[in-house]
């Protein structure tokens, strides 16, 4: 894959992440084999022909699945055929804008090289990408053989949802949990209700979160993220405390 940076974990659990975007910005891409079909959580910026490029991982049907409208997890949408999302961002992935996709937070040292001659971060908006499915809290996603619990997490975006596995306790979080400062004050965040998905995350059975940034971590850490956003320690609005 080469605009990707691919790394293997266990359980059929691979991380892809672009490598022209910068480090502090670009999402986790989080590819998970199944018998009948694979799942991909978020596509990144969708900058290179990531469709194209997982190929090269497996040869099943992609459910491609975005944990929310940004941006830096929707732009691939586009890509693929069968695509999942929430209800509250639909209209988002249909018509997506600079600011309602929060790009308008970018600036040049985002993009490390140029996609293609004419790039211009300033004015790019991914393409639209209606949903082809509505996914909401319990529904399953079924790969023949694993079986994958949506389950809303609203407060950093209104449709941000995060996927659990049961049987092996992976969590992939999107946005909502992730080791770093948690984005809370973007036009339609609500901190109040990150902070309630913080805890229903940790009343999971969860073992491992494959988060939507930065790497992954186990329910040990997940309590210290939660605890310390819960004293102003990893919020946006105040990072400073």
């Amino acid at each position: 894959m080469d605009n990707y940076l691919v790394t293997s974990f266990d359980n059929g659990v691979t991380r892809i992440r672009e490598k022209y975007i910068a480090e502090d910005w670009r999402c986790n891409i989080w590819h998970i084999s199944g018998r009948d079909k694979d799942l991909l959580i978020d596509t990144g910026f969708g900058l290179s022909p990531l469709r194209q490029e997982l190929a090269e991982l497996s040869p099943r049907p992609i459910i491609a699945l975005c944990t929310h409208s940004h941006h830096d997890h929707a732009g691939g949408l586009c890509q693929f055929e069968h695509r999942y999302g929430h209800a509250n961002e639909a209209e988002i992935f249909t018509y997506p804008t600079i600011e309602s996709t929060v790009a308008d937070l970018l600036d040049v040292t985002v993009i490390k090289k140029q996609p293609y001659d004419g790039f211009d971060i300033h004015t790019w908006s991914y393409q639209s990408a209606s949903l082809t499915k509505c996914v909401d809290e319990g529904d399953v996603i079924d790969l023949g053989d694993r079986h994958f619990q949506v389950i809303h997490l609203p407060g950093h975006s209104p449709g941000s949802i995060g996927i659990f596995e049961t049987k092996t306790g992976y969590l992939f979080s999107g946005d909502a949990l992730y080791d770093g400062i948690l984005y809370d004050h973007l036009y339609h965040s609500v901190p109040d209700q990150l902070q309630n998905s913080l805890d229903r995350c940790l009343a999971l059975p969860l073992k491992v979160v494959h988060a939507g940034h930065y790497d992954s971590f186990d329910l040990n850490r997940a309590k210290v993220i939660t605890e310390e956003y819960r004293a102003g320690k990893r919020s946006m609005l105040c990072p400073s405390v």
